[in-house]
C-alpha cells in the first residue's frame, strides 16, 4: 500500500540501492573501529562486556549495546554520558541504544544532545 511519490523511471534502481546498502555497512564497519580506537582502555573494557554496533538510519548514527548481564548494563549506563561525548566526535546527531539483558526491560534510546554531563546526573 506504500506507493513511491515518483514514477519507477525516477527511482533508483535495485543495483543502486543495493549498492548504497553495501557503503553504509562499510561507514558503520568503519565507524565502529576509530570510535573504538577513539576510547581510553576503560571503555574499552565496557564495550568488550557486551555486545555492539553502529548502525546509520536516515542519515542518524546510532550506537547499539546489548548488555549480556544486569552488571554490565549497570556499568554501561553509569558511563552513557561519556559515550555520548566520544561519539560527538564523530557527528552532531546520533542516539544511543543500550538493552539490558533478555526479558529484563526495555531498551533505552537516547539522543546523544539530551545527555547530561557526568557531574550533573542525579544519584539515586
Amino acid at each position: 500500500m506504500n506507493q513511491p511519490c515518483l514514477p519507477p523511471d525516477d527511482l533508483p534502481s535495485h543495483q543502486t540501492r543495493r549498492v548504497s546498502e553495501i557503503l553504509f555497512r562499510q561507514l558503520e564497519e568503519a565507524t565502529k573501529k576509530s570510535f573504538f580506537l577513539a576510547c581510553d582502555k576503560m571503555t574499552r573494557i565496557l564495550l568488550s562486556s557486551c555486545h555492539w554496533y553502529f548502525q546509520i538510519n536516515s542519515g542518524i548514527l546510532t550506537l547499539i549495546m546489548i548488555c549480556h548481564d544486569m552488571e554490565s548494563y549497570r556499568q554501561i549506563m553509569k558511563t552513557v554520558p561519556h559515550f555520548a561525548d566520544q561519539l560527538k566526535q564523530f557527528t552532531n546527531i546520533a542516539k544511543i541504544t543500550v538493552s539490558s539483558p533478555i526479558d529484563k526491560g526495555i531498551p533505552w534510546v537516547l539522543r546523544i544532545d539530551n545527555i547530561l554531563p557526568d557531574g550533573d546526573i542525579p544519584s539515586s
